[in-house]
């Protein structure tokens, strides 16, 4: 017997995340001493100090198992934000939560709206559980959110608002979501994504955060994997209204997030200064690649994240192999059909001088 034909025919389908080559891959591969990695969108300043020493620790004490209920970090949370315990999640970064969410609210039939393209955990969520994807186009880089309000129907049960989006760092404004909660039909949880919300510096975004007070069916994550350099241990967070936190804890594996992980999560909630050094390093890298964009003439999206979408005027795959072979990764940007586009994270200013002058070579090249 094919063993493969008892794996349901729906999941058989699915393409898994492709996070792109490691940078130690790269170096084997083309024999290189160093690699600067723009593709991942993570902080290259690494972890606060103070979630090192934490984590270090905590260390001796993996032998116990963590605390289930996330207690002293859902604490620190709710007192960092003002809000009750009771409508805080943990999980293994925020993609668990997008799952606890499926299990809580999918079922066969369901219908799941997110923007196309989307990030891959919104359409794998719809299908690990039977649901219906309605991918609905982008307008201009970033959410037609008329157009995914007029794709709700009585079957929809999640919306997925990645708010910044990526690929292009685009966000969507708070009357623009104001509106769209307004237009979505009873029965229907809006998901806002906002693991890059600490980078936005737009004063139209949306304080999300206050229509869970309101008790509105919403759903906010974030992560500690972004500007708290976390992401190697997998921690993110979720604000909803009490009955969706009780329902989605029921849902949670005992002992989902490691001690070790809650222990750096707490201590980065400490460090300000993290925050506000991280917010610095995107803020010049920002203007740095915008004033270089300029002078190569490319064309690009004004981001409110970590990364810059950007058309090369070449194929992006072909830019990709060129700078990876220079010792630089970035990600291909060609997932709206645009297919010479490339997306950028910022890096420390070494880091982007050194994609510049390397993707101004390539481009030199391709001439």
């Amino acid at each position: 017997m094919d063993l493969s034909e008892l794996i349901r025919p729906e999941i058989r389908k699915l393409v898994p995340y492709s996070p792109g080559k490691s940078s130690d891959e790269v170096k084997r591969e083309l024999g290189l001493e160093e690699v600067i990695k723009l593709a991942s969108n993570e902080n290259p300043l690494g972890p606060s100090p103070r979630a090192i020493a934490a984590m270090c620790e905590a260390a001796p004490n993996v032998l116990y198992y963590p605390d289930p209920t996330w207690r002293e970090l859902t604490e620190a949370l709710g007192k960092k934000f003002g809000m009750d315990t009771e409508t805080v999640i943990i999980g293994r970064g925020s993609d668990e939560i997008m799952h606890m969410a499926g299990l809580a609210l999918l079922e066969p039939g369901s219908e799941v709206v997110f923007s196309d393209p989307p990030f891959s955990m919104y359409p794998m969520t719809a299908t690990l559980f039977n649901a219906t994807s309605v991918p609905v186009p982008a307008k201009n880089l970033t959410h037609d959110l008329e157009a995914m309000a007029a794709a709700c129907t009585d079957k929809t049960r999640l919306v997925f608002v990645s708010n910044p989006y990526n690929p292009c760092g685009t966000i969507v404004s708070q009357a623009e979501v104001d509106r769209f909660l307004d237009a979505v039909p009873d029965g229907c949880v809006v998901v806002l994504d906002e693991a890059y919300y600490e980078y936005v510096d737009d004063p139209s975004y949306p304080n999300s955060l206050e229509y869970v007070r309101q008790g509105r069916p919403v759903i906010v994550l974030r992560t500690f994997s972004k500007i708290y350099a976390l992401a190697g241990l997998r921690i993110g967070y979720g604000f909803m209204p009490p009955a969706l936190a009780t329902g989605l804890r029921q849902t949670c594996e005992p002992f989902n997030v490691s001690s070790v992980a809650l222990a750096a999560a707490l201590a980065s909630l400490e460090d300000e200064e993290q925050v506000t050094r991280s917010q610095q390093m995107v803020r010049e890298g920002r203007e740095y690649f915008y004033r270089e964009f300029d002078r190569l003439g490319l064309h690009y999206a004004p981001t409110q994240a970590n990364f810059i979408y950007v058309d090369v005027k070449m194929p992006s795959v072909e830019c990709f192999h060129h700078l990876m072979r220079r010792g630089v990764t970035i990600r291909t940007g060609d997932i709206f059909g645009m297919p010479t586009w490339i997306r950028v994270s910022i890096g420390t200013m070494r880091h982007n001088r050194a994609a510049i002058k390397h993707l101004e070579a390539v481009l030199g090249e391709a001439k």
